[in-house]
């Protein structure tokens, strides 16, 4: 009861305010046109009459609302609709408002006793806050309300902040950056390292570059024997790395004698390649410099020591 006549009572002096404009405005601006068209004519006609009969109907709601315990007393303009404030009065921002019309900048609800933000001298509510202004998360795109990660040039929610990968969120070692998403390490590397030409891992450290290719120090050793190469020097073959041994191994360039390899002159024979100093009679071992020998067993022998052994 008390709300509606103080809304009632705050229209009623809303009305009265701008009748008194306007029947003052009438008064005044009358004899200016009396000039040309009738006789001057005194102010105190019907307007008093009207304005007594107001103030009385005005005098009247005010100690009617009074009775009730209700100040009828203005308590100033409201921003939105300057228009005077006796019931209920919002303060805010630094003004006074009719509590209808305090509301959200953006929606135009009223906001009342909850909770609202101001941008740029405006109210706004808290939803539509945070949807206009708020930083956006880069992952799912919803305002930020609380703590925020900035990385990458981006905002993030905390718990959006991941690997893009494995989806893990990051421990101290923090995370590595690849056309513009965040990796943990483990990933980043697996992804985006070099792989080593021996064991196919990723390079982290230290490598070798050999073969148009990176290694792991470790990784880079003779493909067949393991081993490490004395001085770094290797042999390439089919591009992978031997050591000088190997390599002739490979190549058939290991001489059957002494299981050397033969950087000269050979003999082959026997589908196999000798020193020409170690093709010798596996009997009386005199070398075979004429390159005539009798074969048994996979053995070579010059042709007396064939006839007395097989003859």
């Amino acid at each position: 009861m008390a709300s509606s006549a103080t809304k009632e009572l705050d229209d009623l002096m809303a009305s009265l305010s701008e009748f008194k404009l306007k029947d003052t405005t009438q008064i005044e601006g009358e004899p200016a046109c009396a000039k040309t068209q009738k006789p001057p004519k005194q102010p105190s006609t019907p307007a008093p009459g009207l304005n007594n009969q107001l103030d009385s109907m005005l005098g009247t709601l005010q100690c009617d609302m009074n009775k009730q315990g209700v100040n009828t007393t203005a308590k100033g303009h409201c921003t939105a609709c300057n228009k005077p404030i006796v019931g209920q009065v919002v303060t805010a921002l630094g003004r006074t408002w009719h509590p209808e019309h305090f509301t959200c900048k953006h929606c135009n609800e009223e906001l009342g006793t909850k909770n609202f933000f101001e941008r740029d001298g405006d109210p706004y509510c808290e939803t539509d806050y945070h949807n206009i202004f708020s930083p956006r998360c880069a992952y799912c795109n919803g305002p930020i309300l609380d703590k925020c990660v900035m990385a990458l040039d981006k905002t993030w929610h905390p718990e959006h902040f991941f690997c893009t990968q494995c989806g893990q969120q990051f421990d101290e070692e923090g995370f590595h950056e690849r056309d513009g998403k965040p990796y943990c390490q483990e990933d980043y590397f697996e992804l985006f390292a070099p792989k080593c030409g021996g064991c196919n891992r990723p390079i982290t450290e230290n490598y070798i570059s050999a073969l148009n290719n990176q290694w792991h120090p470790g990784c880079f050793v003779c493909w067949d024997c393991r081993q490490p190469f004395n001085g770094g020097s290797f042999y390439d073959h089919e591009g992978q790395p031997y050591c000088e041994i190997h390599y002739h191994a490979k190549r058939g360039s290991l001489c059957a004698g002494c299981h050397k390899p033969i950087s000269g002159r050979c003999i082959t024979a026997m589908y196999r390649k000798f020193h020409p100093e170690h093709f010798v009679c596996s009997f009386c071992l005199k070398q075979l410099s004429k390159g005539t020998f009798k074969e048994q067993n996979d053995k070579p022998y010059c042709h007396g020591c064939f006839e007395k052994l097989y003859g």
